[in-house]
């Protein structure tokens, strides 16, 4: 996107301007405006009239680690395929 410098087109003196590549000026629209969507969305703060200082607390994991899953030590087999070459089927 070069500065086109001042030059005479037609008789008319043409002064220095920029120019845009094709669809930058929509693209660049698009991107301000999703710049101010996340700013304006990540800025909000509460609206409730609490005053509570400090972290929210998190929920305590009810989980226990190492995770065990059913029949995890006796593995049923996989399937497996009783010839070793493709079946054919006639359609």
């Amino acid at each position: 996107m070069p500065w086109v410098e001042e030059h005479e087109r037609g008789g008319t003196k043409v002064r220095r301007y920029f120019r845009w590549a094709p669809g930058a000026r929509r693209d660049l629209s698009v991107l301000v405006l999703l710049g101010i969507a996340v700013a304006g969305y990540g800025g909000t703060t509460s609206a409730s009239g609490g005053g509570s200082s400090g972290p929210v607390p998190r929920p305590r994991s009810t989980a226990t680690y190492p995770v065990h899953f059913e029949g995890w030590n006796d593995p049923k087999p996989a399937p497996r395929p009783t010839v070793s070459y493709p079946i054919r089927f006639d359609r």
